[in-house]
């Protein structure tokens, strides 16, 4: 998957869509098992294997900390064999928060704070160690960056009133170049994925996680993909004829500081806000990245398209969350 030749700029974002309701099925699970085909149509459970936290104290002198101050964390399992030389990094999803309140609640969990963080996670489905789960990635060096920030990995604030920190760019900073020096630095192909707001992450970090491996006269290139899952929110107008999602979004960035982190390429033609979308960020990325989306999607459906505030009625609240339950009118909205 990741040897082949570079493809022409045109082909460089390759877009899957699912008809599912949901995404992150290739990530890590409370549950410590994986379920894989057996013979005659049956499935057999695999266990998959906890992998402890390591708290990144170091990053604490460069500014980068969780919303409550306390240090990054991520959990790795080593590769080994054929995969040692290989990299696979997750951005760790779990929504955001737009306001001083939000951020608040987040704050005094593990979304907010590494003392609140299991000790350790079981890895499944494109993290997983088993052969049989994971054919293509098993033996590679698996990363979970967890995340505690409540921006994407992309704010750069501090709210001294609320005591507040918003870096998630410093965290990603740090535990980039911390990869680096303990073996990321020789690796020969680098995977960068993530599922809903870690998804979004890897769209806007794919070309930043590039740049850390410039080419090198009489030595061999890294190659750089990136897989972004469920991370391709929309700007689209909702039910009531307006732009949640876009108003949500807006929160977050002004809150979080996030204008500086965003592309270049974006924000000398468009309002920051606007480049917290996908849509305006993927025709400019340099970096062949595969996009992986739900039809169906609860999350965005939710959000973007009836959130509650433009359904007062609660006339979408039940295709919201079971698609069986739409009427003909709400499946040609889906489907538009």
């Amino acid at each position: 998957m990741m040897r082949g030749r570079r493809p022409s700029l045109p082909a460089l974002v390759a877009v899957l869509v699912l008809v599912a309701s949901c995404c992150c099925r290739a990530e890590t699970s409370a549950s410590p098992e994986d379920e894989v085909s057996g013979g005659g149509g049956r499935r057999r459970r695999v266990a998959s294997v906890m992998v402890p936290i390591t708290i990144l104290n170091s990053a604490v002198s460069e500014g980068a900390v969780c919303m409550d101050g306390t240090p990054p964390a991520y959990n790795l399992d080593p590769g080994s064999g054929a995969g040692s030389r290989s990299w696979i990094l997750n951005l760790e999803g779990g929504a955001w928060c737009n306001s001083v309140k939000t951020c608040r609640l987040s704050k005094g969990t593990g979304r907010g704070s590494s003392d609140h963080m299991d000790k350790e996670i079981a890895f499944t489905g494109i993290m997983s160690s088993s052969r049989a789960v994971n054919p293509d990635f098993y033996n590679w060096n698996r990363v979970k960056i967890r995340y505690c920030d409540g921006g994407s990995f992309a704010g750069d604030a501090y709210n001294k009133e609320a005591g507040i920190y918003f870096r998630g760019q410093r965290i990603w900073n740090a535990v980039i170049k911390h990869l680096l020096s303990i073996g990321m630095a020789s690796a020969d192909q680098v995977l960068l994925t993530g599922c809903s707001s870690g998804g979004l992450a890897v769209i806007l970090h794919c070309d930043q996680l590039r740049a850390f491996f410039p080419p090198a006269a009489g030595s061999r290139q890294t190659t750089v993909k990136c897989l972004s899952d469920g991370g391709l929110y929309l700007d689209a107008m909702d039910i009531s004829g307006g732009r949640s999602l876009r108003s949500y979004f807006g929160d977050i960035v002004a809150l979080q500081g996030i204008p500086q982190s965003l592309p270049g390429s974006c924000t000398a033609r468009l309002d920051a806000t606007s480049c917290f979308f996908p849509q305006n960020i993927i025709n400019d990325l340099k970096t062949p990245m595969f996009i992986l989306n739900a039809a169906y999607d609860v999350i965005q459906i939710s959000l973007s398209l009836a959130p509650d505030r433009a359904d007062p009625s609660g006339s979408w609240r039940a295709c919201k969350s079971n698609r069986s339950a739409c009427n003909a009118s709400q499946m040609n909205i889906l489907q538009g």
